[in-house]
């Protein structure tokens, strides 16, 4: 996407920057346990097959960063120029830009850095995870007479780093200076009398991947709390520098971290491309962002009405981001008001900072309402966040409980359980919500995602035996619809693909279409296989990781997969199964992978409804299987192929905002 011509400019600057944001989890997460292999074992050097694969990440890691950097500067960047925003260095600004600059370093970042000269008394400071530094070599004495050589300045955190000049000092232009390059400007003034003989900036990824053993731990919360203060901390498995860093420098950077040359990237340009993003923020030109994406209120559900009658009446498909999340933040809005309402609980994996949700839980819970949430502590990344809603909503009497040990709350629930009056009697009646994506308000708008709104009796009974499970950790009785990981969810759709094997051998079509994040569960892939070989035509569409290659003669010549990759980031998760007409359909929070299916808490549903059913296949399945503007196709050597018509052609994102968001269909718009 990012290399893409017809993509406005500061879109492609937007996935240069998802690039390095990717790289960097994929470090933190992935390459830290290979690391940690290698340090077990004590191999450093070939032979094993850790450091073989190491390797092999290491020179793929490098030719992409090459390739990211050459596409920042050759392309990206010089066509913005031609649209007059531009980034200037120092030698580019003129002198009034330059006053201005050194004007705003005295003001507001000279009182916030404390260089630090490296001595036996001041040793190497501690460097945070992906934090941006210079090491800098002065040449002559300090103020005791000693010839200390090396400072290290560290760029404050709190600082934008993207900073945008004066609309009068840039005539014509939108013209931006980093951070790191009004430091650099200034650098010999906070080494007075001492002469700059080479400098670099610098940064470091470290181990960020939390653990505590849950079966020693009597307070999980208590012990992710310790774990966080450490995250920034970890074993250094990356080192990002300049290009023109002196080679002395760079070797005492990698002593100091204890790290190999293999994880060493010299870049050429900003060494956090991620906070160019801020520079995408700033851009005023239509042409060079997609256009901003309103989601339309469903028609299923008029805004300002009654919800509970509603859901009632019928269950409501939403399909995000081209549909409101706004209904879901509606229903629990009224839950939380409605006297009538006398419980709700809610699982939460991640929510975001500021959500409406969490201030609703915690206004029902002041109301006296029973509120149960089950909160994930341990989702990646979000574990402070998560830790302080846990105790903003214990603090107002809501029961929080932190799910199974050793699996992952990642079910997406909300249940409401409302008193009514029917026939004369009164009566506990409950409404459900469920869905394919988080609670988050803000993800709502940029992952395509399904939710349902239900009442549907046997559905709602499931979900409430399925909290009772969480929260008293009991046995799970047996459910009626949902399939419930890591118990069935598996066992089902294994079953689900051998049902459509055993009609392919009978003579009868077989067909199969998923849509997942990633593809990787063992016993799922051969199932596959042994379908494909039955006859089952079969179509995946797996945005991420897929260990399954289809193509094989014999094996897999009747599975295709493709992974789309759009404006929105593909996030439901589709299980189809049967010939036309003739489908059963779930939804379902769990991507086919040995993660999800056997050690998380995971759900998936069935859609009952026959028209939401075709809904389901005719806006989450076929729009997909049709795109050839965005559609990698995986072949297979394990290799994708780009789309047949890049941009052009068939969008299934831009069909859908079509169809879904009319009048909104220009912002896919990118040919």
């Amino acid at each position: 996407m990012a290399e893409r011509d017809g993509v406005p400019l500061g879109e492609r600057l937007r996935f240069v920057c998802i690039v390095s944001s990717n790289l960097d989890e994929f470090f933190e997460i992935r390459v830290s346990d290979l690391m940690d292999k290698l340090r077990e074992t004590g191999t450093v050097g070939p032979g094993s097959p850790q450091w073989d694969e190491f390797t092999q990440i290491s020179e793929r890691a490098h030719a992409l960063v090459e390739r990211q950097y050459r596409l920042y500067n050759e392309q990206i960047m010089p066509a913005l120029a031609q649209t007059r925003v531009v980034v200037l260095n120092h030698a580019q600004r003129t002198p009034e830009q330059r006053a201005w600059v050194r004007e705003y370093y005295r003001r507001e970042v000279l009182p916030l850095l404390s260089p630090i000269g490296l001595d036996p008394s001041h040793p190497f400071p501690q460097v945070m995870n992906k934090a941006l530094n210079f090491i800098v070599q002065l040449e002559g004495k300090d103020a005791f007479g000693r010839p200390s050589a090396i400072a290290i300045v560290k760029v404050p955190r709190v600082l934008p780093r993207v900073i945008a000049l004066p609309a009068a000092l840039t005539p014509g232009r939108q013209a931006f200076v980093l951070l790191s390059s009004v430091i650099r400007a200034h650098l010999t003034d906070l080494f007075p009398r001492r002469n700059l003989a080479g400098f670099s900036q610098f940064r470091v990824t470290r181990d960020s991947d939390l653990w505590v053993d849950e079966r020693e731990v009597s307070n999980l919360r208590e012990a992710l709390k310790f774990e966080l203060t450490q995250r920034h901390f970890g074993n250094a498995v990356r080192l990002e520098i300049l290009q023109t860093c002196p080679p002395h420098l760079e070797e005492l950077l990698r002593e100091q971290f204890h790290l190999p040359q293999e994880v060493v990237y010299r870049v050429d340009g900003p060494v956090n491309l991620v906070r160019m993003n801020q520079v995408v923020d700033h851009l005023q030109g239509p042409a060079q962002r997609f256009a901003p994406l309103v989601p339309v209120w469903p028609k299923a559900v008029a805004q300002g009405t009654d919800i509970f009658p509603a859901i009632q009446h019928g269950d409501i498909l939403l399909h995000h981001p081209f549909e409101s999340f706004e209904p879901v933040i509606e229903f629990l809005r009224q839950a939380t008001l409605d006297p009538q309402v006398m419980a709700i609980r809610m699982t939460l994996y991640r929510t975001g900072t500021g959500s409406i949700l969490v201030d609703l839980l915690e206004d029902a819970a002041r109301r006296g309402k029973e509120v149960t949430v089950v909160v994930e502590l341990q989702a990646r990344f979000d574990e402070e966040a998560n830790i302080n809603l846990a105790g903003r909503l214990e603090a107002v009497g809501a029961q929080v409980v932190y799910g199974v040990v050793g699996m992952k709350t990642h079910a997406k629930l909300l249940l409401v359980v409302r008193r009514e009056v029917r026939r004369g009697r009164a009566r506990l009646v409950p409404y459900v919500h469920l869905g394919t994506g988080n609670y988050h308000p803000t993800t709502t708008k940029l992952y395509t995602d399904f939710g349902m709104l239900t009442a549907d009796p046997a559905i709602c009974a499931d979900v409430g035996k399925i909290f009772m499970h969480l929260t008293s950790l009991t046995p799970v009785q047996r459910l009626r619809h949902l399939w419930l990981a890591p118990f069935t969810l598996q066992k089902r759709v294994i079953a689900a693909i051998g049902q459509q094997a055993r009609l392919a051998r009978s003579g009868k079509p077989g067909r199969i279409i998923a849509k997942v994040n990633a593809l990787s569960d063992v016993a799922t892939i051969e199932a596959l296989y042994e379908a494909s070989a039955a006859g089952v035509r079969i179509d995946l569409i797996v945005r991420g990781a897929c260990a399954l290659r289809p193509g094989v003669q014999g094996l897999s010549e009747n599975i295709r997969v493709r992974s789309v990759v759009g404006r929105f980031l593909e996030h439901h998760r589709i299980y189809c199964f049967g010939p036309s007409g003739q489908e059963t359909v779930y939804l379902a929070s769990a991507d086919w992978m040995g993660r999800n299916l056997m050690r998380r808490i995971e759900i998936a549903w069935p859609v009952l409804d026959p028209a939401l059913k075709t809904r389901v296949i005719e806006e989450g399945l076929k729009p997909y299987l049709s795109d050839t503007a965005y559609a990698w196709r995986l072949g297979a050597s394990g290799q994708y192929t780009a789309p047949r018509s890049p941009g052009e052609g068939v969008s299934a994102q831009r069909t859908l905002l079509g169809l879904l968001a009319p009048g909104q269909d220009t912002v896919q718009e990118v040919t």
